[in-house]
């Protein structure tokens, strides 16, 4: 009896073994593409009895572009971390201001339903590293999560073609986030309000172009927040494209425009008032946009990015 079930077991691992071989061969690998991507620009400008006038100043753009992207099957998992920061140093006026400051994450997990048509889940995380300050009223504006910005959608992710892909999540919470109770207003909290919930749709459409040495990637996010005035859709759309002047040397281009009315910019009176002057600033609703253009070394660790 023993040597019939010592026999049974025998045969029923060898079984496994041969049915977990078989498996392995079946199942599709996880196919990876990953790397990095660094740029660095620099200049300096120092000036001793210049007739014509002007400042010195030294200027250091930086930006990171970290990217993990797996396929397998039918399963797609994209992530891509974005860190840039770049400084205005006069010494002259002997300050240092920021002139680039990002933080974003974004991971995106698609399961293939149908040709080009996929079920997905997109989180997106966005801040900045470092203080930003108002030099005319001498005062801190912005700051490490303050504000900080967290969304997770569900829905689908159409692919017409491998250069475009537009995703659709009827089904979006999204966050604000700022720490010190002094800016919470300006960026749509309440001032005793760390975080901030909104749950609406959101249609973000991503595209890029690559033609010898020069491509171009954008993507824009339109989000409207079905709890309050879902109408007053909020934007925001990056753009960053490069022309490669030599193997390691490039020519940068990198363009954010935000509009969200929960958050307050500098604007200006142009015609005076019984409380307040022409060219006197105050705070409202408008477009924010941000252009940064730089050259400088660029080289990518591992793979291309596909």
């Amino acid at each position: 009896m023993k040597k019939l079930f010592l026999a049974v077991c025998a045969i029923f691992m060898t079984f496994a073994l041969f049915a977990q071989d078989a498996a392995e061969a079946e199942a599709p690998k996880a196919e990876w593409n990953k790397g990095i991507t660094t740029t660095i620009g620099f200049s300096q400008l120092s000036l001793m009895q210049w007739a014509a006038g002007g400042v010195g100043q030294l200027t250091l753009n930086t930006y990171a572009d970290l990217y993990a992207n797996m396929t397998k099957g039918k399963v797609v998992w994209n992530n891509e971390l974005q860190a840039g920061y770049g400084f205005i140093h006069s010494f002259d006026k002997d300050y240092l201001l920021k002139s680039d400051d990002r933080l974003i994450f974004d991971s995106k997990f698609g399961y293939k339903a149908a040709e080009k048509l996929y079920f997905s889940a997109v989180y997106n995380f966005r801040t900045q590293f470092a203080e930003g300050w108002d030099t005319k009223h001498e005062e801190i504006i912005s700051n490490f999560f303050a504000p900080a910005y967290t969304s997770l959608g569900l829905g689908i992710d159409y692919t017409p073609s491998k250069n475009v892909a537009i995703n659709f999540a009827p089904l979006t919470g999204k966050v604000t986030m700022v720490k010190p109770e002094g800016l919470r207003v300006r960026y749509g909290n309440k001032e005793d309000q760390f975080a901030r919930f909104e749950l609406g749709a959101q249609l973000r459409v991503d595209a890029k172009l690559e033609v010898e040495n020069f491509k171009v990637g954008t993507a824009l996010v339109l989000f409207s927040d079905y709890l309050n005035k879902p109408l007053n859709v909020k934007v925001n759309w990056d753009v960053n494209a490069e022309a490669k002047v030599t193997k390691f040397f490039s020519v940068t281009l990198r363009t954010n425009l935000i509009y969200d009315d929960n958050v307050l910019v500098p604007k200006y009176y142009k015609t005076a008032g019984p409380d307040h002057a022409a060219g006197d600033m105050y705070q409202g609703k408008g477009i924010q946009f941000k252009e940064l253009f730089s050259i400088g070394f660029t080289y990518t660790f591992g793979q291309a990015k596909k």
